[in-house]
């Protein structure tokens, strides 16, 4: 990467400090591997996965949605083999006591040095239990992925709304993992959100609709603005498949935190196995069959943190437009206009009415639009370099001028160039901008 080593350190700090990620329960020392998402993370994961709906769901024919249970009948995972199978190897240290994944370190242990104990099986779904009687009928699993309700809804799906093979189900939702070592900010978290797609196929055309879905995938992220040298295709060796894949390709990025390209989404062939399992078949006038089902499997929080390590850009000294003095390093936040949490700021050049309350009326038309913030604190320079850092893609200056000609500045964050936009055309300016 063309940026330096701490850059997570910077990172996280700013995600922080301007709100787009808080450690979960820091005033009671937080929780490993739990994050909460502030006013502009929130917005940020939604334009992520309202991108992701609107790619793969809306402009389809061939894709429906779906919304399931995060907690369902424990039947459900004992027939995708969760409960045997779904397991990481743990070692511990046999002079700190700490734990770890076996697949994450090599030797001696990482924290003391001390020597490792023999790996042992851990199951990393997370168990509850429903009802009043804790006992060993009453247990259910927060779901570790949002695959297994698709496919159980297979049938229901596909009677209900006439779908023909190839057909796809779409869903977007959480899952939880009681990973032994979470860790890398939001890199690996036990709550997650993933995006998914269980895509039913004719089993003699797994290869063609394979291939079709890793592109698809590694496009998606193109279009929305990662650069194309840090990500990568990775077909993963057979002793690396899961236990339900015929072949799995991952995307990788360029993660300043490893050495070289580690995952950032994966998609698999899982041949017939999920839908065999449940017992599920599809039948036309012409075959009978248990299709293929190809899944391109998307989290939301690892594109998220992709998407602002692409976007993060530092300047020495500054870039200011105005007059004043800036030898300051600043920080822009070059994020897709699709994905930015604020898309207009609104910024009156004073306080004090009337060009405040001009300032407030064209906040109030464009918020009806737009996802606004309205700043009147600090110096306009100051003001435009906080917009900057978080990503706001044009900023509306209102000042005393605009009493008298109607018009209003217009200033776009990546080229800085500034325009004079009448007010009655500013919203339909702004829409164009954002298309």
């Amino acid at each position: 990467m063309s940026i330096e080593n701490n850059i997570m350190d910077k990172l996280v700090s700013l995600a922080k400090r301007r709100g787009f990620i808080f450690p979960t329960a820091e005033k009671y020392g937080g929780l490993q591997g739990f994050w909460d998402w502030g006013p502009l993370g929130v917005e940020l994961k939604n334009n992520i996965k309202k991108a992701w709906w609107k790619k793969f769901v809306q402009e389809r024919r061939d894709m429906v949605g779906l919304d399931s249970a995060i907690i369902t009948n424990p039947k459900v995972w004992e027939k995708s083999g969760h409960v045997e199978g779904f397991k990481d190897n743990l070692v511990e240290c046999k002079k700190c006591h700490k734990r770890f994944k076996k697949d994450d370190i090599a030797g001696k242990c990482p924290e003391c040095g001390g020597d490792l104990t023999e790996e042992k099986s851990f199951n990393t779904m997370f168990k509850t239990n429903v009802g009043p009687v804790e006992d060993s009928a009453s247990v259910a699993y927060l779901r570790p992925e949002t695959a297994q309700n698709i496919f159980v809804n297979f049938e229901n799906v596909l009677n209900s709304g006439r779908m023909k093979i190839p057909f796809g189900i779409a869903q977007i939702g959480k899952a939880f993992r009681n990973e032994i070592t979470p860790g890398n900010f939001i890199f690996r978290s036990r709550e997650f959100e993933q995006m998914e797609i269980e895509y039913f196929i004719n089993p003699k055309e797994d290869k063609k609709w394979f291939d079709y879905w890793v592109r698809e995938s590694k496009q998606w992220f193109l279009d929305l603005g990662i650069k194309k040298e840090n990500i990568k295709e990775k077909k993963q060796s057979k002793d690396e498949l899961a236990h339900y894949s015929k072949a799995t390709t991952d995307l990788e990025y360029n993660w300043p935190f490893m050495e070289g390209y580690g995952e950032l989404i994966g998609i698999a062939n899982r041949t017939d196995y999920d839908l065999k399992a449940h017992g599920f078949k599809y039948k036309n006038e012409k075959e009978e069959f248990i299709p293929y089902v190809i899944e391109p499997s998307f989290g939301v929080e690892r594109p998220a943190l992709a998407f602002l390590l692409d976007a993060y850009e530092e300047i020495k000294g500054g870039r200011s437009t105005t007059t004043e003095s800036n030898k300051e390093e600043e920080v822009v936040l070059r994020l897709h206009k699709d994905l930015a949490p604020i898309k207009v700021a609104v910024l009156p050049l004073s306080k004090k009415e009337p060009v405040s309350k001009l300032a407030l009326e064209i906040y109030d038309e464009l918020k009806s639009h737009f996802m606004c913030a309205y700043d009147e604190v600090a110096s306009i320079g100051r003001r435009y370099r906080r917009q900057d850092e978080i990503g706001t893609p044009f900023c509306v200056t209102i000042d005393f001028d605009s009493l008298e000609d109607k018009k209003v500045t217009v200033r776009e964050r990546d080229s800085m160039k500034q325009e004079r936009i009448a007010i009655e055309e500013l919203t339909s300016y702004l829409e164009e901008k954002l298309k």
